[in-house]
């Protein structure tokens, strides 16, 4: 077992946990949830089986704990960044612009990968659950800009961010995405649906 210098034990146990927690999330990611176990989560964390059930019954029980984790980071960014953002486009803008940030640190990982996983029933309802709550002022904003119901653009505004997000995750630079994604949803957003068109430009035709 690797040393751990903590200042008290509470702090100790809570690094365990931590590294617990990462490896499974690495092993998840790199291998699916069915090969979250015990022993091999143990094994990544540099900790002995026996010791992962100091802090989760079971590999179920891990897996939960990553589902309300894995939210927990980019909540925080998205409701600082909202936090004096009042206008709707402005709200857009920033979340967007924090989301890749995120993507940019790896942070989405773990949601990505629990969202494809074979979870029991109750974590993949859990998941849904948290992800729906996290894009919920975004698709908030998408309603107060174009007066509209969010279930449909936001659909399609979701498919250009997850784009966004994957190109991020694949090296691109998170400034220049986030600009042109932008670029795209301010033109789209903003023109009234009775003057959009279809249709290629006549010029093209």
């Amino acid at each position: 077992m690797p040393k751990i210098n903590a200042a008290t034990v509470a702090e100790h146990r809570a690094q365990q946990r931590a590294a617990l927690i990462q490896a499974a999330v690495d092993i998840l990611v790199e291998q699916g949830a069915a090969a979250v176990t015990p022993a091999a989560v143990g094994a990544r964390a540099g900790l002995a089986r026996s010791s992962f059930y100091q802090y989760f019954p079971s590999a179920a029980a891990l897996l939960a704990a990553i589902v309300e984790e894995s939210f927990t980071a980019a909540d925080a960014a998205t409701g600082r960044c909202l936090a004096e953002v009042r206008e709707p486009a402005a709200r857009i803008d920033a979340f967007i612009r924090t989301e890749l940030r995120l993507a940019a640190q790896g942070a989405h990982r773990p949601a990505k990968a629990l969202m494809r996983a074979d979870l029991p029933p109750e974590c993949l309802a859990r998941v849904h659950e948290l992800h729906h709550r996290h894009y919920a002022p975004f698709q908030a904003a998408i309603a107060a800009m174009t007066g509209e119901g969010p279930e449909l653009t936001g659909q399609l505004v979701g498919g250009i961010v997850q784009a966004a997000m994957t190109a991020v995750e694949e090296g691109a630079d998170p400034d220049r995405v986030a600009d042109r994604a932008l670029a795209l949803l301010r033109h789209g957003l903003s023109t009234p649906p009775g003057e959009r068109s279809d249709g290629p430009p006549a010029a093209a035709r």
